[in-house]
């Protein structure tokens, strides 16, 4: 009985060890997070599209490049523009025609617009999401990591 108590314990603590290797392992396969804060007012004419649902716009920062996507009134997705495909060199992704779905041309990874998740393709991940907090007085997007 004591041997079936050591070999648990220790296969318990060899799990708890690689586990978080593990993590540590998927996690450099992601594209490296940008720290930024940009605010935005939806009304402004390069931010026009984004005053209905299902609205989108490119951001092309100084330290970030974004793709702003409204879901409703008040909830808003931002996505890194680089695809998740090859962290090391990534493609940008462009929202395809369907104005649904958001596509890495040089591997053909292919991602949903509404939530970022990926459908298909080579990549492994889904799109890096960053937050946003709206001011539906204001009009204000407050975009940041």
């Amino acid at each position: 009985m004591d041997k079936l108590k050591k070999f648990i314990v220790g296969f318990l603590f060899l799990g708890l060890f690689f586990l978080p290797m593990h993590s540590c392992t998927d996690r450099s396969q992601m594209l490296n997070e940008i720290a930024f804060s940009i605010n935005v007012n939806i009304f402004e004419p390069a931010f026009f599209d984004l005053t209905v649902p299902t609205g989108w716009v490119y951001y092309d920062g100084n330290t970030v490049d974004l793709i702003i996507y409204r879901n409703d009134l008040d909830v808003f997705s931002v996505y890194d523009a680089r695809s998740t495909h090859n962290p090391d060199n990534p493609c940008y992704v462009q929202v395809n025609s369907d104005n649904v779905t958001v596509s890495d041309t040089c591997s053909g990874s292919k991602w949903l617009l509404s939530d970022g998740s990926l459908i298909n393709g080579p990549a492994q991940y889904n799109l890096l999401q960053y937050n946003a907090d709206y001011n539906s007085v204001t009009g204000y997007l407050h975009l940041y990591n």
